[in-house]
């Protein structure tokens, strides 16, 4: 059986790409290529500086201990376009070129490759010249696919979306027009995710005579600027912090809610986009990334411009005054998923890609 190494975070780290890894081991792929994992990065590790200075000398030698032990075929690497990641990836990109492998390079977001080194012309360069260097190049979002064809049109990239276990569906939330209109954000609480625009607009809405609530699921940096935010305009009442939630309890908030209250300042394609969709949430975000390859406006929710807490308050008031949409959308949500973002989808996806780099090449 052909194998596969491939590389990322700690499989019980709480990340996006560690779901992704998680979903191709789980998947039916593995019954076709023995999957194999190498970690990476600092994500569900507890160590100090010095021991992260440490591993940043030895993984490379346990990286090509790794590729002799196993023989993988193919390495997949899973990086994104962010300095920290594109450094430390590049290493073993190499490595695994050097030693005749196969490589698949997997960009998980970040930033477009010609604005990436800020126009610096040596870098940039270079940057060109890695991209090059794999077998196969992979990204999430079609804005991604013809930034990187703008960048350089010797690139063949192509596009492989998310995927999410959708599970059983609960069918149709019930109509509640009398009840006030429940929010929900759910990931890392911090500033680039338009919060405090939310926030803010929460305030304006009960400022419209509008009854919302809003819970905000996960932590993170901006934790404690938010609850003093709230505070500060005397939302206590209507903004709560649940903390972190997995497994039935995350489910039962995607359930409770009738909205997604998102509007992220940037980002890539987001796993919990996908997981309000599949409980049939319709999301309040802002179309940036990926985000409006999954959804269409008035359809699958509503789009708002980054960083505008008015705009965010009129489409609340909105949505308010016609549950009927809401539960429309929600069902349009649903359909959608299980149309285009199914793990099955994904691991058909990849069987593709992974025996067209094992073929022989075209004489």
């Amino acid at each position: 059986m052909t194998t596969v190494m491939l590389l990322g975070p700690a499989l019980n780290a709480v990340s996006g790409v560690t779901t992704h890894l998680n979903q191709l081991f789980s998947c039916s792929l593995s019954r076709d290529f023995q999957l194999v994992h190498f970690q990476v990065g600092s994500e569900g590790r507890q160590e100090s500086r010095l021991r992260k200075l440490l591993r940043f000398a030895w993984s490379p030698v346990q990286f090509v201990r790794a590729l002799r032990v196993h023989q993988p075929q193919i390495v997949h690497i899973n990086t994104s376009m962010e300095v920290k990641s594109y450094w430390r990836d590049l290493v073993y990109l190499l490595l695994a070129k050097a030693m005749g492998k196969r490589v698949l390079y997997q960009v998980h977001g970040g930033a477009l490759p010609q604005v990436f080194f800020g126009g610096k012309g040596l870098l940039t360069g270079l940057l060109r010249r890695v991209l090059r260097l794999p077998d196969a190049l992979v990204l999430l979002a079609q804005c991604e696919l013809l930034g990187y064809r703008r960048f350089d049109a010797a690139l063949a990239p192509e596009v492989i979306p998310n995927a999410i276990d959708a599970g059983m569906d609960a069918g149709a939330k019930p109509l509640a027009p009398l009840r006030p209109l429940s929010l929900v954000y759910v990931g890392r609480l911090a500033d680039s995710k338009g919060l405090f625009e939310l926030v803010e607009a929460m305030r304006l809405v009960r400022g419209a005579g509008v009854a919302a609530t809003l819970a905000l699921v996960g932590s993170g940096p901006a934790d404690g600027a938010l609850r003093e935010r709230v505070a500060a305009l005397g939302l206590q009442q209507e903004v709560t912090f649940l903390g972190q939630k997995f497994g039935a309890e995350k489910d039962a908030a995607w359930r409770d809610a009738d909205l997604f209250g998102f509007p992220t300042h940037h980002e890539g394609l987001p796993y919990a986009l996908l997981e309000s969709m599949a409980a049939r949430t319709p999301a309040l975000v802002c179309p940036v990334g990926a985000i409006p390859d999954v959804m269409q406006d008035g359809v699958h929710g509503v789009f708002v411009p980054p960083r505008n807490a008015q705009a965010l308050a009129d489409a609340i008031v909105r949505l308010d005054g016609d549950r009927a949409l809401l539960q429309r959308m929600g069902q349009a949500c649903r359909e959608r998923i299980e149309r285009h973002y199914t793990v099955e989808r994904l691991a058909q996806d990849f069987r593709r890609v992974y025996r067209t780099l094992l073929a022989p090449p075209a004489i």
